[in-house]
C-alpha cells in the first residue's frame, strides 16, 4: 500500500474527543480508545495538501460554497453509487445530526411520531426526543446471526408515523441493504405516506461481497426520500464538520431553509469546503486501500475471537468500520460488562445499551487503528477473561 495505515499516530493533547476525552468517558485514560466514530489514521494526502494551502492565506473570511464543491460531490454519487444528482437537490449542513433534528421540524408536527430501528446510532434517538416528537420503535431480529428488518412490525409503526429514520448501511451493526429490502421499505413508506430521511454517511465504507444501493435511485418518487451524506467517515475528517442533504422535491427544500434560518445553521468556514472537494476529488485511490485494511482487520478479529475467545461473538459487519460484539455468552450484566472491558480489559467501546435496548450485551469496536493497536486490545481482552 502506499498508504501505511500501521504507522501510528499521536492524538494526545490535540484536543481529541476520542484520546483526550477518555477519562470523562471511562472514568480513566488508561484505556485504548475504540469508541467513537473516528479512525486513527491520517487523512488523503490531498485532504492534508489542501488544509496546508488554505492555510498558507492568512485571511480566514466568511466563506461562500463554490460551484467546484457541489460538483465533486455531483461527480463522487456519479461515479462511485451510479446515482444522477441535480446541483439544486444538494443543501448544505454542519453534520447528519443537525440534519435530523431539521427535518423532523420541517415535516412532523410535536404529536407526530418519528420511526427509528434500533439498535441504532443514539442520536437518532435524541433527535426525535429533542424535537419533542414521540418515538415509534421499530427493532431489527437477529435471525441466524444476521440482523434483519421486521417489515411486519414496520408496518404496524407506519400506519402511525410521519418520517422513518433509516440508516444506511447501519451503524452499529454493519448491514448493508440489500435492493429487495429496500424495495419493501418503499413500498411500505408509499402506502402509508411515510417521508424517510436515509442516513448514508458510511456509504462508501462497504467491504467487497456487498453492494450499498442508494435508497433514492430504487424510490418512484425520489421527493419522498431525503439523503444525508458526507465525506466526514469516509476520509476520516468528521471534525471539519461539512455534510450534505440531499432534497429532491423544491418544497421540501424550502421548508427545510426556513428551519436552518430559524436554527441560524451556517455550515460555511474555509478548511471544510477546502477538505470536502479534496476528499471527494483526490481520495479514491487512499479509499480502496483503507477498505483492503479495514477487511483484513475485520476479519483478522473475527478468527482472533473464534480461537480465543468463543463467548465473544462477531456481528461481521457488511459495512463501516465498527464491529458489533455479541457478549451475552458472558452472562454479565451491561455495568458489568463495562466494567470488565474498561477497568479489567483496559479497552474502552461504547456499550451496546448505548443504541437501544436491543443492544443490551453487546459492545461496539472501532477498528480504524493501526492492526496492532487491535492486536494489543484483543490480547488485554483475553487475558482479562483468563484471571
Amino acid at each position: 500500500m502506499s498508504n501505511s495505515f500501521d504507522h501510528d499516530i499521536n492524538r494526545a493533547g490535540t484536543s481529541s474527543v476520542k484520546y483526550d476525552g477518555r477519562k470523562s468517558m471511562f472514568g480513566t485514560g488508561e484505556v485504548i480508545p475504540m469508541w467513537i466514530a473516528d479512525m486513527d489514521f491520517a487523512a488523503p494526502p490531498a485532504v492534508t495538501r489542501a488544509l496546508a494551502e488554505r492555510a498558507a492565506h492568512p485571511v480566514y473570511g466568511y466563506t461562500q460554497y463554490p460551484d467546484s464543491l457541489y460538483e465533486s460531490l455531483i461527480d463522487w454519487l456519479r461515479r462511485r453509487h451510479g446515482w444522477e444528482i441535480k446541483r439544486e437537490w444538494i443543501m448544505m449542513c454542519p453534520g447528519v445530526v443537525p440534519s435530523l433534528h431539521a427535518a423532523i421540524m420541517a415535516f412532523t408536527e410535536p404529536d407526530e411520531s418519528v420511526i427509528v430501528q434500533p439498535p441504532v446510532y443514539f442520536p437518532f434517538f435524541s433527535a426525535v426526543k429533542n424535537t419533542g416528537r414521540t418515538l415509534l420503535q421499530n427493532p431489527l431480529r437477529i435471525e441466524n446471526g444476521h440482523y434483519v428488518i421486521d417489515f411486519d412490525h414496520l408496518e404496524q409503526c407506519a400506519v402511525q408515523a410521519r418520517i422513518l429514520l433509516l440508516c444506511s448501511p447501519h451503524n452499529p451493526v454493519g448491514r448493508v441493504w440489500r435492493q429487495q429490502e429496500l424495495q419493501r421499505l418503499l413500498q411500505i413508506a408509499k402506502k402509508y405516506d411515510l417521508l424517510i430521511l436515509s442516513d448514508e454517511i458510511h456509504a462508501d465504507l462497504v467491504y467487497p461481497g456487498n453492494k450499498h444501493t442508494t435508497l433514492a435511485t430504487l424510490a418512484e418518487n425520489p421527493a419522498t426520500i431525503l439523503t444525508a451524506v458526507a465525506p466526514s467517515k469516509t476520509f476520516n475528517i468528521p471534525g471539519l464538520n461539512l455534510s450534505s442533504l440531499i432534497v429532491p422535491d423544491a418544497k421540501h427544500r424550502a421548508v427545510i431553509t426556513q428551519i436552518f434560518d430559524r436554527m441560524h445553521i451556517s455550515a460555511t468556514n474555509p478548511f471544510s469546503i477546502v477538505a470536502f472537494e479534496a476528499a471527494y476529488r483526490e481520495g479514491e485511490t487512499w479509499l480502496v486501500e483503507l477498505l483492503a485494511y479495514l477487511r483484513d482487520t475485520r476479519d483478522y478479529v473475527e478468527n482472533y475471537l473464534a480461537a480465543h475467545l468463543p463467548k465473544i461473538r462477531l456481528i461481521k459487519p457488511e459495512g463501516t468500520y465498527l464491529l458489533w460484539l455479541d457478549c451475552r455468552a458472558l452472562e454479565m450484566s451491561n455495568a458489568q460488562l463495562k466494567h470488565f472491558f474498561v477497568q479489567q480489559a483496559g479497552v474502552g467501546m461504547s456499550p451496546g445499551i448505548l443504541f437501544g435496548e436491543g443492544g443490551s450485551g453487546f459492545m461496539r469496536m472501532n477498528i480504524g487503528a493501526p492492526r496492532h493497536t487491535i492486536v494489543t486490545a484483543l490480547e488485554n481482552i483475553r487475558e482479562a477473561e483468563l484471571l
